[in-house]
């Protein structure tokens, strides 16, 4: 049983900062083995283009129309692969995440979408002992169980076919409950699989900006928003760079 062919995909406005050691961090433990690379250069003012396209095998697209769902969007019309993977322009991937989206996706043929958790990389050990614990185990984790779906849009993989058939992301939505809505909607062609072991690292500069407990509260109430009303809350958000 042969596994699928993966694109991954790093949507990015202004990442210049973060997007050379993204695109590091996915080369070196990918080995090689991923169908192929794409930056979505989402009407950035910075050099993130100009980085992006110094790695050798990186393909730079552009969406001149900024926006989260919009740069996802071009990545699912720009790649080839059976398996459409995001994450996020400020993420370190770990040795061993593409195997587990490769073991995932071959054995689980009713597998429409995967995703796991967050590991912040630049926090302090008390705070993230309070992040994993508390809102991944506790939190989010119970409330997988019962709606049966979730989704993080920095660490998720997609079957090209489920997008084809959920009619792509939706661009009406900016930035709030836009992951969830992504695995409602998959979850109605396949399972949409929340796996704990699944981790990505991320920054943490969404929780320096604008401190632990509200990024909490706005995160869980769009998130049962878009669970319960199946629309999302606001369009209004913050770019935090």
């Amino acid at each position: 049983m042969s596994a699928p062919r993966i694109s991954l995909v790093i949507p990015a406005y202004n990442e210049g900062k973060y997007i050379g050691d993204c695109l590091e961090y996915a080369i070196k433990n990918t080995c090689g083995r991923l169908h192929e690379i794409i930056v979505v250069d989402n009407a950035s003012s910075d050099n993130t283009a100009e980085i992006a396209r110094s790695f050798a095998g990186v393909r730079v697209v552009k969406e001149e129309k900024k926006g989260l769902t919009r740069a996802r969007q071009r990545g699912f019309l720009e790649a080839t692969g059976d398996v459409l993977a995001y994450i996020d322009a400020d993420t370190r991937m770990p040795p061993h995440w593409l195997d587990v989206v490769e073991k995932e996706f071959t054995l689980h043929k009713n597998l429409a979408s995967l995703s796991g958790p967050y590991i912040y990389y630049d926090i302090s050990r008390w705070r993230q002992f309070l992040v994993t614990y508390g809102w991944w185990y506790i939190g989010a984790y119970p409330l997988y169980i019962m709606i049966g779906y979730m989704l993080v849009g920095g660490n998720f993989a997609i079957r090209r076919g489920v997008l084809e058939k959920m009619g792509g992301f939706d661009t009406s939505i900016e930035f709030y409950g836009e992951d969830t809505n992504i695995a409602r909607r998959a979850s109605r062609f396949g399972k949409a699989k929340f796996k704990p072991s699944f981790v990505m690292y991320t920054s943490a500069r969404r929780i320096h900006g604008e401190g632990m407990i509200k990024m909490a509260v706005v995160y869980c109430f769009s998130m049962f928003y878009e669970v319960f009303a199946k629309k999302p809350v606001s369009k209004g958000y913050i770019d935090i760079r």
